[in-house]
C-alpha cells in the first residue's frame, strides 16, 4: 500500500507497518463527496454522485504504475462482471503519483492494457483525492444507494469482506469464498525504494550535490534493501536518469518478484542478472511499471541491471 502525506509519499511492504494501518473500517455513514477537478473521463461521460443516486458505488483510488493497485484489479474485475447488472457502479479515480501519470494517453493505454471496463476519472490535481481526504493507493470507498459512505478499505486484502458488503447493499446473501485468490505478500522482505532525490532512503552510494550529473561507483557489496548506481546519473525529484554512456543499477532485495517503474523516450533493452544468473531481457519504452524478475523464490537476491545507453529514467522498485 502506498501512503501520501503532505510532505512525502511513503510505501512499505513490511508487515509490521502495514498491520498498523487501517484495513477495513466501517464508519458512521457520511455523504460521499462529489468528483471535483476531474480533467478527463475514460469509459464514461462525466459523472456525479447525484447522477449515481440509487446505485451502489465503489470508489477506487488508484494509479497505473502502482503494483498494489494493479494487484487489486482482478478482484475489481470480478465484482464488475458479477454485479454491474445488479446495481453496482465502480468508479476508478486515477490520482497520479508521478508526472507521466497525468497524461491522458498513458492512462488510456493502461485502461486498455488491463481491460478496465468501468468509468475512470483522471484526478490530475488531486482535487477529488483531497475532497475525500484520502491518503492511500489503493483505497476503496463503498457508497450506498442514498449516497452515504458505509465502508472504506485501504491497501490490498480483505476482498471477501468488501464483496460481502457490496452484496449486502445489493440485497444479496453473503458468500463464503471469494472467486479470485489474493496475492500472498507475507514473504516479502523489502520496502518500495524510490530513486528520485525527493525520497532517497535506500541508496548505498554517497549522495552528491543534487540536480547535477555525477559519476557514481557502486560498492562491491550491498546490505539487504540497498541499491547502488554505476555510471553517469542525474537525480531529479522523481527519478534517477542515466545521462551518458552505459550504466548499471544493483539491488539487494528479499522477494520473489521485482518490478521497476521506469521510462525511456526511445527503446532501451536492459540486461538483467539475478544472483549471477541471466534473466529475460526487458525493453523499456514508455512510462510504466516493468517486471524484471518473476519467481516463487523469496530468499535474498542480488540483481544487476545493465543499461546500454543514456536516457533511462528509473523511478521506483517495488516487490511481489
Amino acid at each position: 500500500m502506498r501512503f501520501r502525506t503532505p510532505f512525502a509519499l511513503i510505501f512499505t511492504a513490511c508487515l509490521t507497518i502495514t498491520a498498523a494501518l487501517p484495513a477495513v473500517r466501517a464508519q458512521s455513514p457520511t455523504m460521499a463527496p462529489d468528483f471535483v477537478g476531474i480533467s478527463h473521463w475514460i469509459n464514461s461521460p462525466p459523472l456525479s454522485m447525484k447522477k449515481l443516486h440509487g446505485k451502489v458505488v465503489l470508489i477506487d483510488f488508484w494509479t497505473y504504475s502502482c503494483i498494489n493497485c494493479l494487484r487489486t484489479l482482478p478482484h475489481l474485475k470480478s465484482w464488475w462482471a458479477k454485479y454491474k447488472d445488479k446495481g453496482l457502479v465502480i468508479v476508478g479515480v486515477h490520482s497520479p503519483e508521478f508526472d507521466f501519470e497525468k497524461k491522458p494517453a498513458n492512462v488510456e493505454a493502461a485502461v486498455k492494457k488491463y481491460a478496465i471496463g468501468w468509468p475512470v476519472a483522471m484526478d490530475n490535481d488531486m482535487d477529488t483525492w483531497n475532497a475525500w481526504n484520502n491518503q492511500y493507493w489503493p483505497a476503496e470507498y463503498l457508497v450506498d444507494k442514498r449516497g452515504k459512505v458505509v465502508m472504506q478499505h485501504f491497501g490490498e486484502g480483505h476482498y471477501m469482506e468488501t464483496e460481502n458488503a457490496i452484496r449486502k447493499l445489493l440485497g444479496l446473501s453473503p458468500i463464503a469464498h471469494e472467486d479470485v485468490a489474493a496475492a500472498n505478500l507475507s514473504q516479502i522482505g523489502s520496502p518500495e525504494m524510490y530513486l528520485g532525490s525527493n525520497r532517497v532512503r535506500n541508496m548505498a552510494n554517497p549522495i552528491p550535490p543534487l540536480m547535477f550529473t555525477h559519476l557514481y561507483k557502486a560498492p562491491a557489496r550491498l546490505a539487504l534493501n540497498q541499491y547502488a548506481l554505476q555510471g553517469h546519473w542525474k537525480l531529479a525529484g522523481e527519478y534517477a536518469r542515466l545521462t551518458e554512456g552505459s550504466g548499471q543499477i544493483r539491488l539487494h532485495f528479499k522477494a520473489g518478484k521485482l518490478h521497476m517503474v521506469a521510462s525511456s523516450k526511445t527503446p532501451v533493452t536492459l540486461k538483467i542478472t539475478v544472483d549471477g544468473k541471466p534473466q529475460p531481457a526487458v525493453t523499456v519504452h514508455g512510462s510504466k511499471l516493468y517486471t524484471l524478475f518473476n519467481s516463487n523464490d523469496y530468499r535474498d537476491h542480488v540483481v544487476t541491471i545493465e543499461i546500454p545507453k543514456a536516457g533511462l529514467r528509473a523511478y521506483t522498485f517495488t516487490f511481489g
